[in-house]
């Protein structure tokens, strides 16, 4: 048994070496950046070594409030990102499928999407306030284009071929759509999802950024005005395994909804 374990494990990892290579690649990394700060008599204060940085973690991690703060951010994260996908959906539904409307409203879809999104953090709080709606609606902004690009580009992916084989039976327009439209446009929807809920949570945290009382944003200035850069990285590591796990959801749900489909590239925003 113990014999067909380690056979089953070789060949894993033959078919799939990216199983050894990423956590050796992350090893390598750490214990080079922990000998290499001292060894360059490079300060704490500048560039903290790992052990400082998961001493940090640790110590932020027992505290409460600091998961007051997380909660915060992953609602704020989780909300825009729902509210930017529902409205892509349904604006990009309506511009693919109706010539009048794509001619009237993709002018301004455009015009808007060339304006950094970042600097309309600041009019959203001059709008909606210091609480958490603001935040939710830059992480619905945010969100919202990779969304309707791929949700555009999708439905108009459909083979021409079977549309027209389908119309000849009879079929009516919304049949098209529910059998052949709308599963052609999968893959690229779930691939400007798993770009969407990245950018969520880039949106809440720029947010917090501009006005705030609480969330990681906040606790990140917090960090920044103490010159605890140990602290910061900490931060900075819990908002990378948060986007890590917010982007295996999607693929995970992905490959459960769309498993007929092969892979598809995003388009960004």
């Amino acid at each position: 048994m113990k014999r067909l374990r380690e056979r089953r494990l070789r060949m894993d990892l033959r078919e799939r070496p990216e199983l050894l290579l990423a956590p050796a690649v992350f090893v390598v990394t750490m214990l080079a950046w922990e000998f290499a700060v001292p060894a360059f008599g490079i300060d704490d204060y500048v560039l903290p070594r790992p052990s400082q940085i998961y001493d940090a973690l640790r110590a932020q991690l027992a505290d409460p409030l600091f998961w007051g703060h997380l909660k915060v951010t992953v609602l704020e994260s989780l909300y825009g990102f729902l509210l930017g996908v529902a409205a892509a959906l349904v604006l990009g539904t309506a511009i693919s499928q109706v010539r009048l409307i794509e001619r009237t409203f993709m002018p301004y879809v455009v015009a808007f999407q060339t304006v950094p999104k970042v600097a309309l953090a600041p009019l959203f709080v001059v709008w909606f306030g210091f609480g958490m709606t603001s935040k939710v609606v830059m992480a619905a902004v945010i969100s919202f284009f990779p969304v309707l690009v791929n949700v555009i580009e999708g439905l108009r992916s459909a083979d021409a071929d079977r549309i027209q084989m389908l119309t000849v039976f009879g079929a009516g327009r919304f049949q098209v759509f529910r059998m052949v439209r709308l599963p052609s446009a999968l893959p690229f929807i779930f691939a400007g999802l798993d770009i969407g809920i990245v950018f969520s949570i880039l949106g809440a945290v720029v947010g917090e950024f501009i006005g705030a009382k609480e969330g990681l944003g906040y606790l990140l200035l917090q960090t920044n005005y103490n010159f605890d850069i140990a602290g910061m990285f900490a931060v900075l590591v819990v908002l990378s395994v948060l986007g890590l796990i917010a982007h295996f959801i999607i693929r995970f749900a992905q490959k459960r909804i769309v498993f007929w489909a092969e892979e598809n590239r995003a388009i960004g925003a």
